[in-house]
């Protein structure tokens, strides 16, 4: 039996490279960008004002000039208006190009209209004030937006600023979720007393889709012919399969021995933590990833967290996210010599720090608690006393 370590340094060594696709820049959130985001203009593309108000001449003030006839009123698009002479101004409006003849923006609470005049009510007037100049953010030809990021909404608005109305970024892995069992039955179904209805799949469909990745779903029953048929044609057209239950040591996992006999390499099968002790991870000869995850719902969602997301995270060229840690709420005693990952519920102290607070439950299987959960505390398997106000590892979920 391996480490946690152990197992993320093997899956981490399996990290792969799916090529590139181009996609429209509104479907891209969440993906990685693979090539420089470029302004096509200088940004902002003129001067632009961004205060409502009346548009000077500074050259007027220093002359000793307060009051103003009003030539025009401006809007956000409309032509640039000029004035020809230091006692005019104009009312102009945020987001609109500054005139040519104009250099100062007095905002509407700063001067007094009436009677087509405007009068200024404050002393400290400074040159250029309330304008963002043309190439202030870019200028033509710069990079607004390096590759190598996640795609987020503000990337997206980057892109449409520019024109950039297809983006090239990492293709995601094909994957597929198998889950296994003759005690599953769908949704939609009344279960009988013995029975429970499918959820590990749609847990990790839905996981999945906060990661911007679609992946298909699957179920086989406890049959070894099924298993291994089915199991066989998705290891031809997938990049990744992700399995949930069926790889204990139950008479009737069949999984273990159907990858085996389909040429699938076993990196290793069971994991020093809990949950997710029968955890199983191997690749088949032309490359395809299989994740086996324990079917307990608790264990499936961890080992997600724990292992697929960071080596998804990496194969589409982005960076780990730095250790994120969290003070223990109050003392907590674990005395197996496994892993720990306890369900925990997050707030803040007043002086920023994280708070975890551990969530009673009744084991891998208790699948109700993880609607309370925030994050999973890692504690080490060389101890089985945890203090309050200790700090350990934290895998946030739902972000």
């Amino acid at each position: 039996m391996i480490t946690v370590e152990q197992a993320e340094q093997l899956i981490q060594e399996q990290v792969t490279d799916f090529g590139t696709e181009s996609i429209p820049f509104e479907l891209a959130l969440g993906r990685s960008l693979v090539e420089d985001i470029i302004a096509d203009r200088d940004l902002p593309p003129f001067n632009r004002v961004t205060m409502d108000g009346i548009a000077i001449r500074y050259s007027s003030i220093e002359n000793g000039i307060l009051s103003y006839h009003i030539k025009a009123t401006q809007a956000a698009g409309d032509d640039p208006i000029d004035i020809t002479t230091d006692d005019e101004c104009i009312e102009i409006m945020t987001g609109a190009a500054l005139p040519a003849t104009i250099d100062t923006i007095i905002r509407y609470e700063d001067v007094d209209i009436k009677e087509g005049k405007a009068s200024i009510l404050v002393s400290d007037i400074k040159k250029g004030q309330n304008l963002h100049l043309k190439g202030a953010d870019k200028t033509k030809g710069g990079v607004v937006a390096p590759a190598g990021q996640l795609i987020t909404p503000a990337l997206i608005s980057l892109a449409a600023s520019v024109g950039k109305v297809e983006l090239l970024v990492k293709k995601m892995p094909r994957v597929v979720i198998i889950s296994s069992g003759d005690e599953l039955v769908d949704v939609d179904v009344q279960p009988s007393p013995i029975q429970i209805r499918k959820s590990n799949s749609y847990t990790i469909k839905a996981v999945l889709h906060q990661h911007s990745l679609k992946a298909d779903m699957l179920h086989i029953p406890d049959d070894p012919q099924v298993t291994k048929e089915k199991i066989g044609y998705r290891l031809q057209h997938y990049d990744v399969i992700l399995l949930t239950g069926g790889i204990s040591m139950g008479k009737f996992d069949y999984i273990p021995r159907a990858l085996e006999e389909m040429d699938v390499k076993t990196i290793f099968h069971k994991v020093n933590q809990r949950p997710g002790k029968p955890f199983w991870f191997g690749k088949h000869d032309n490359g395809t990833l299989v994740f086996a995850f324990p079917g307990n719902p608790v264990a499936t969602f961890m080992c997600l967290h724990r292992y697929f997301l960071p080596w998804l995270t990496v194969s589409q060229g982005l960076d780990q996210k730095p250790p994120v840690y969290a003070i223990l709420d109050q003392d907590f005693i674990f005395k197996p010599a496994l892993q720990y990952f306890l369900q925990v519920k997050l707030s803040f102290s007043r002086d920023g720090q994280i708070l975890a607070q551990p969530i009673e439950g009744n084991g891998s299987g208790d699948f109700a608690n993880l609607a309370d959960t925030d994050a999973f505390m890692e504690l080490p398997m060389e101890r089985d006393e945890f203090k309050k106000g200790e700090a350990f590892r934290i895998w946030r979920l739902n972000n």
